[in-house]
């Protein structure tokens, strides 16, 4: 047994805290925001490594089918199959089949009350709620090396950063809206979707004769879809409640509710679906142990993301430095709150006092204006309805800035593209 096995309280052997979790702000998240011993056994970080050999089989069957049929067939099929639902196309592929037979009959947990309750959660963050998605949601995402492997494959995020910023962003936005994901609406669809894009990039990985299976694992696995799903739904609570939102205990519960719903729709196993926050507690930990562990690809990703922040400086004229300067500063300072400096010194992400100071500010004036809403009656349903109008008008905006493909079809023809020309040095 190593000597750094914790043996002490009931005699379960649990794991040390990996770094994350030693100092810095996920220390300090963990003290005001968990309840328990979060730490893991030895047995449970072995039965999650195992689920990184694990793909999606049922959507890894519809990608091979798609890719059988004449081009441009199976996507037709699985768009009609999508919106009308599968006894809507006759003679359906077996795959198809088998693949909506399963999504279009939701587990037994999903509760439509709460769906909701966690999508107005949300929404009444507005646009703060979108400062957590790309400095601490992506920017924490990179610091998974295996993960960033896929990334760094396709070419996508580092040669096209602001382009598949702006398509994560809308799609966060289409799942998170209510009563988007009930069957058939734009949330549901784009979770499917993005399920199939994952499929198929995980096809066109596995055709690579430079994949390092032994040291990147499964090209997007299991173990790197819950990370996903983490990032986006319990990173997330993390960086509002820094940012100085507040939740009541039900509203976090609601809004990991959504989340695990939202993760079933997208083939993660039921196995690893955090059921609520204390489970969310557990998984983030056991990713932190495994999975956030950075290499060169990590820096790679983070400075394109910063040249992406870095860019809205541009239709400022004269004023173009300044303005991308306080960008990047903003954006990195925001990331610092929960990476801790020491990871984001090894992304290299600047560190300026007064961007830190004034992200501080802006947390302190949020906590004061959330402690008022909570006691004011009305004013927590005022707010859903200012976000929600902030979040349609955000919208609106990123599709006059870049022209997007809801079906992600040509999406997927790019990476299959750039999955076979690139190849690693």
């Amino acid at each position: 047994m190593s000597s750094d096995v914790d043996t002490t309280g009931a005699g379960t052997e649990r794991l040390p805290d990996p770094e994350l979790f030693t100092r810095g702000p996920l220390r300090l998240a963990r003290s005001l925001w968990s309840t328990g011993d979060v730490r893991a056994e030895p047995a449970q970080l072995r039965r999650l490594r195992m689920y990184a050999a694990a793909g999606d089989p049922p959507a890894d069957a519809v990608v091979q089918l798609l890719e059988e049929l004449p081009a441009g067939r199976g996507r037709e099929l699985f768009e009609q199959a999508l919106t009308g639902g599968i006894d809507s196309v006759s003679d359906a592929p077996e795959p198809l089949v088998a693949f909506f037979t399963d999504v279009e009959a939701p587990p037994y947990w999903v509760d439509p009350d709460r769906l909701e309750r966690g999508a107005r959660a949300i929404t009444r963050t507005g646009l703060l709620g979108m400062f957590p998605l790309a400095d601490m949601s992506l920017m924490g995402g990179y610091l998974a090396s295996r993960a960033a492997k896929t990334l760094v494959s396709t070419g996508d995020l580092e040669h096209m950063a602001p382009k598949r910023l702006i398509e994560t962003a809308t799609w966060w936005l289409d799942v998170t809206t209510p009563g988007a994901m009930r069957h058939g609406e734009k949330g549901y669809c784009s979770a499917l979707r993005v399920r199939l894009v994952h499929a198929h990039v995980r096809a066109a990985m596995n055709r690579r004769d430079d994949w390092d299976y032994e040291s990147w694992d499964l090209p997007v696995n299991q173990v790197q879809t819950v990370g996903t799903l983490l990032l986006f739904s319990q990173v997330f609570v993390l960086g509002t409640q820094m940012l100085g939102i507040r939740y009541a205990r039900r509203e976090r519960d609601d809004i990991l509710h959504l989340w695990r719903y939202i993760g079933w729709l997208m083939g993660v196993d039921e196995g690893l679906l955090p059921a609520g926050e204390d489970d969310a507690w557990r998984m983030l930990w056991l990713l932190a142990s495994t999975e956030f562990i950075p290499d060169e690809d990590s820096r790679r990703l983070a400075n394109a993301l910063l040249r992406s922040h870095s860019g809205i400086g541009e239709r400022f004229g004269p004023l173009s430095g300044l303005v991308s300067t306080a960008s990047t500063g903003l954006h990195a300072a925001i990331s610092r709150m929960l990476l801790g400096d020491a990871n984001a010194d090894f992304l290299d992400l600047p560190n300026q006092r007064l961007a830190k100071t004034a992200v501080l500010g802006l947390a302190a004036a949020n906590f004061a204006t959330e402690t008022v809403r909570s006691f004011v009656p009305g004013a927590t349903m005022a707010q859903e309805k200012l976000g929600a109008f902030a979040r349609g008008a955000y919208a609106r905006q990123l599709g006059r800035l870049v022209p997007l493909d809801p079906t992600y079809a040509s999406h997927m023809r790019s990476n299959s593209s750039n999955a076979a020309k690139t190849r690693r040095k």
